[in-house]
């Protein structure tokens, strides 16, 4: 079984045939699959889909780019229902930064405000983290190693930066997703080596990140099982061996 352990069912691009993509996904082996809460306004979307779909979960956070709707008062509506297993997709993104210095410095310091907060918080439900983290990987190690309980989680999407791996002896896992099957995706396929298979998990970002060949289509859970092939290559294993160790690695890490 293949666990999809990052993808956003509650996007509107599945509105018209989710019941076909899950069903797609169940013919490729895929179990069980996580919806990230990254957007306040669409939470509600991902825990009727939950409670309609025996096999699919959601965690509740927010985004980085959407600090300023951080709203605890109103996610802790969600935080205690049974389906909920995670805190996030939260983190730290400084791809997208205003033009001038002082705009600069309110955004990252507002990120920061609000990704310890939410850490914080997973720490105190004893509940692990779904990390976004992209071009600000220093930051985030700071505030991970800082903060993060023993609960840990899953940095979604491996950047492949090597200063990450440090905290596979925090019980963080590797979300490894379509980017590893990118002709383009050399320095993570040589990271990847580098990764302990213990903590290794299978992701696609659905809708995003569509893996080869089907990139630049929409990204759907069936297609973890080209995400896998790849990971067994790379490791020199089986698909069953690779399917099995990283499910198990889910099971670990969430309460399913």
């Amino acid at each position: 079984m293949i666990i999809d352990t990052h993808c956003h069912l509650d996007d509107t691009r599945y509105d018209d045939d989710l019941d076909e993509v899950l069903k797609r996904a169940k013919e490729q082996g895929v179990g069980k699959f996580i919806i990230p809460g990254a957007d306040p306004k669409t939470l509600k979307r991902a825990v009727e889909i939950s409670e309609k779909y025996e096999d699919v979960y959601f965690s509740v956070g927010v985004h980085p780019y959407d600090a300023e709707y951080y709203d605890k008062t109103h996610l802790e509506k969600f935080v205690q229902h049974p389906k909920c297993i995670a805190i996030g997709e939260c983190g730290l993104d400084y791809f997208r930064l205003p033009e001038s210095d002082e705009a600069i410095a309110a955004e990252k310091s507002l990120q920061k405000d609000i990704f310890i907060e939410q850490i914080l918080w997973a720490k105190e439900l004893k509940k692990p983290l779904i990390v976004h983290i992209r071009e600000s990987s220093e930051d985030c190690l700071k505030l991970l190693e800082c903060y993060a309980g023993k609960e840990g989680g899953v940095l979604h999407c491996y950047n492949a930066d090597e200063s990450l791996l440090k905290l596979s002896d925090k019980n963080f896992y590797y979300g490894i997703g379509g980017v590893l099957t990118f002709k383009n995706a050399r320095k993570l396929i040589n990271v990847y080596a580098k990764i302990p298979k213990s903590k290794l998990l299978i992701e696609t970002d659905a809708p995003y990140l569509t893996p080869h060949p089907y990139r630049g289509k929409r990204n759907e859970p069936a297609y973890t099982v080209l995400v896998a092939e790849k990971m067994a290559e790379l490791s020199s294993c089986s698909l069953n061996e690779i399917t099995k160790m990283s499910s198990e690695n889910a099971h670990k890490l969430f309460s399913f």
